[in-house]
């Protein structure tokens, strides 16, 4: 008999199974009812010239993420842009074909593969980005819900308002008490340490807080700050390029901005591959709430889905061939450098 799997293995493959079929009961959700007769007219009448604006918008916005990320890691070492951007292309492609992100495991270890870098530095900075990207986000949020205010909106939208509003306050909370935890291992380092000595429930902690301490004290952490802003403003512009070329009236560029924080918001949590199921339902969900028709919005959020995702996909699979790489065998040198990591701290 073969021996049965660690626990810890059984526990995600059940999460992963959970999360594989709310995905796809989400999907079916945002599916049911559509008319593909009517869905493919609207593809061939689409404004293809806003189509292109969308997608090379879409692929913009990661060259820009690979800017900031060059710069958050110059304190370490100098990173091309060339390897951030390819890394991350691959790590997207990564998101796209497998389940609960894993695309960014992937893109930390490729990074550090690429540029020597150690990969708890990687992560580390990622975890600082994931905290850039919150922040702007949970801003953007409440502004969108001061947008919808002006809407005439139905008693279970105003309630769903209502909840959204009551979870934003509770996830800025939760947001600033991270960036806190953040800002107090960046910059007292030792405390930190000595608070976390003893605890071994903790002892992976370490490892990011003796590389968060390096970050921390660079200009360069100032300078990924700034360009956070255009990278959260760039995503704007393939929702609304999506929108006018399917012919919406009175498309507003706040509009598409409350739809991108939604779908930002919600491509947070664990989902399948490629945001299925989620994407449809909140993008469904944002446009409904502007007036839009629910048979209409269905079909458009299957058009949007396709518009961010297929570029993503074959740009990040022409990036995982020039990487020479497979992304299982990232995965599995990533766990087992961390692994690695971790021990040699623990002997120290």
């Amino acid at each position: 008999m073969s021996p049965s799997p660690p626990r810890s293995n059984r526990t995600s493959h059940i999460f992963t199974a959970i999360t594989l079929v709310v995905s796809i009961a989400c999907l079916a959700w945002a599916v049911h009812g559509v008319s593909w007769t009517e869905l493919w007219a609207e593809i061939r009448e689409l404004d293809w010239r806003w189509v292109a604006v969308g997608a090379i918008a879409d692929l913009l916005v990661y060259v820009v993420q690979g800017w900031r990320w060059s710069l958050l890691l110059l304190p370490i070492a100098p990173v091309s842009n060339w390897s951030s951007v390819g890394s991350i292309f691959v790590g997207l492609f990564a998101n796209e074909v497998l389940p609960l992100r894993a695309g960014e495991l992937i893109r930390c270890c490729l990074m550090a593969r690429w540029s020597k870098i150690p990969i708890s530095v990687t992560l580390a900075s990622a975890l600082i980005e994931r905290i850039f990207d919150g922040v702007l986000l949970i801003a953007g949020l409440f502004l969108s819900l001061r947008y919808l205010r002006h809407f005439p909106l139905r008693p279970g939208q105003a309630r769903a308002i209502g909840i959204i509003t009551t979870g934003s306050v509770f996830l800025a909370i939760l947001l600033f008490v991270c960036a806190a935890l953040l800002a107090v291992t960046m910059y007292w380092r030792e405390q930190t340490l000595d608070a976390l000595l003893d605890a071994r429930l903790f002892s992976w902690a370490h490892v990011f807080i003796e590389d968060l301490h390096r970050i921390g004290h660079s200009r360069f952490l100032y300078f990924s700050v700034a360009v956070s802003v255009p990278y959260l403003l760039i995503q704007i512009v393939p929702i609304y390029a999506i929108m006018q070329a399917y012919g919406f009236d009175g498309v507003a560029w706040a509009q598409a901005g409350a739809l991108m924080v939604l779908l930002r918001l919600g491509s947070v949590v664990p989902q399948a591959p490629g945001n299925v199921g989620l994407f449809q339902v909140l993008s469904t969900l944002g446009l409904t709430l502007f007036g839009v028709p629910a048979a209409m919005a269905r079909r458009f959020t299957l058009i949007l889905w396709g518009v961010v995702t297929l570029p993503l996909l074959i740009v990040g699979f022409f990036a995982l061939i020039a990487s020479g790489s497979k992304m299982g065998d990232i995965q599995r040198e990533a766990q087992a450098e961390m692994r690695a990591r971790q021990d040699s701290l623990a002997k120290s």
